[in-house]
C-alpha cells in the first residue's frame, strides 16, 4: 500500500510559471526579448526611432563601498 502525495494548496504550486503572452502590435507575433516585451514591437517591425533610451548618470559611491 502506497501513501499519495497531497495535493498543494492552491496558489502554491510553483513548479510552472506562467508569463504572460506579449504579441507584437504589427505582426502579433509572440515577443520573447524584454526590449520587444516593453515596447510590444518585434525587431523587425519596430523603426529605429522607437528604440529605448538609456541614459548613464554619475552617481556617488554608496558610503562603505568603496
Amino acid at each position: 500500500m502506497t501513501i499519495a502525495d497531497p495535493d498543494p494548496l492552491p496558489g502554491t504550486d510553483t513548479r510552472e510559471v506562467v508569463r504572460p503572452r506579449v504579441t507584437c502590435r504589427r505582426c502579433h507575433r509572440p515577443l520573447h526579448d524584454p526590449e520587444s516585451r516593453i515596447l510590444r514591437l518585434g525587431p523587425e517591425c519596430r523603426d529605429p526611432a522607437e528604440r529605448v533610451v538609456r541614459h548613464e548618470v554619475e552617481q556617488d559611491a554608496l558610503p562603505g563601498l568603496d
